[in-house]
């Protein structure tokens, strides 16, 4: 992508190296197709594109406006823009506009189509689209250093997020994670009592309860709505009364009828939190003086590294325009998406905890941490 320089008055840039520029031009080109990509993909989730070519097969511009009530026209464009993008193929580029055929790869389907296979990353660019949501919120904010409360990134982050999750909730959560624990696996088949702290919408309440029948599941999460979108998916599971779920600030909760929880836990949510600390040292006073508390949150560096990777790239993207507002809300502590060990230790510390030990759990975005009273 090089460009002439234009041929009057001097060039600062005139000793750096050409090929240095030409390279970053083409990771920002690269990082606005990304953009457009990602747009495309929630536009295609949201108007059902992707499922109804799934269930239906290849298909024209006209078939597919049909089946989901779309314009044609607009129906078309996506088609041709996601074909270019390698999302989609067309058997018959050459026939007529409206007479193409195209078609979702299997491949493609598995990743984008089914919300509870462990492939699942369809709602990714939803969850990417209610974080920018806000951005002229975010860049008031980076000026003010005030925060940007939780429900003002709307349904498309928290659906987004919550579907995210569901694939590892329901399938490995109580099955592999919480299975390794073999104290915390045995209470919990013998009728335990469980205290889920930031359930959003409730697929890690949901995954614990499937996993253990005989057990017992509080999900219990501050933003109103949530908590109507976990009761309205625990309803499919059939779990009765063992599954139920509190609108409330983790920090004022206490124990029902004075009877502490054999295991309290907090996935992907202690770096949201404008005073963890609180809220670590609730869910201390909620566990048995035996019970569990168990913390998920991301696996990021140990230290702050230049040059990382792209798991700790992707997680400051998240901390960028969303985790690390959320965590300043009411001049709140600010710890944001990259949570290092070492300030989750000191939380911990300060909440009260005797010790923190990292759990073998192997996963490329998740640390999980075991918390003893």
């Amino acid at each position: 992508m090089a460009t002439e320089q234009p041929t009057t008055g001097t060039d600062p840039y005139a000793d750096v190296d050409r090929t240095d520029i030409d390279s970053f031009q083409e990771r920002v080109f690269e990082a606005a197709l990304g953009t457009f990509t990602t747009y495309a993909i929630y536009l295609g989730s949201r108007l059902g594109y992707y499922e109804t070519l799934a269930v239906e097969g290849p298909s024209t511009s006209v078939e597919l406006a049909a089946a989901a009530g779309t314009s044609e026209r607009y129906t078309r464009e996506w088609l041709e823009q996601q074909t270019v993008s390698g999302i989609l193929t067309c058997s018959d580029p050459d026939e007529d506009p409206r007479a193409r055929r195209f078609s979702l790869l299997p491949a493609h389907a598995a990743v984008l189509t089914d919300p509870e296979r462990l492939d699942y990353l369809g709602s990714l660019p939803q969850t990417a689209v209610g974080a920018l949501s806000p951005i002229h919120h975010v860049v008031d904010a980076y000026r003010t250093g005030e925060g940007i409360e939780f429900h003002e990134y709307g349904a498309d982050l928290h659906e987004g997020q919550a579907a995210l999750n569901r694939p590892l909730f329901v399938n490995e959560l109580g099955t592999e994670w919480l299975s390794s624990l073999e104290d915390v696996d045995a209470k919990l088949r013998a009728g335990g009592r469980v205290a889920d702290v930031g359930c959003g919408h409730g697929w890690s309440s949901i995954g614990i309860a499937r996993a253990y029948p005989e057990a017992t599941v509080h999900g219990i999460d501050a933003d109103a709505a949530s908590i109507e979108r976990a009761r309205e998916n625990a309803a499919a599971y059939e779990a009765g009364t063992r599954l139920s779920f509190t609108h409330a600030d983790a920090a004022d909760v206490s124990a029902e009828s004075d009877t502490p929880y054999d295991l309290v836990t907090a996935f992907e949510c202690v770096h949201d939190m404008s005073d963890p600390v609180s809220v670590l040292s609730t869910m201390r006073s909620l566990v048995e003086p035996d019970g569990t508390v168990l913390i998920m949150d991301e696996r990021v560096a140990e230290s702050f590294t230049p040059g990382a990777g792209p798991v700790e790239e992707f997680m400051y993207g998240w901390s960028v325009f969303h985790c690390l507002p959320v965590s300043l809300v009411d001049d709140g502590v600010g710890t944001g998406t990259v949570m290092r060990e070492e300030t989750l230790r000191g939380y911990a510390t300060e909440a009260g905890f005797s010790s923190l030990d990292v759990l073998p759990i192997e996963n490329e975005f998740f640390r999980f941490y075991r918390l003893t009273p």
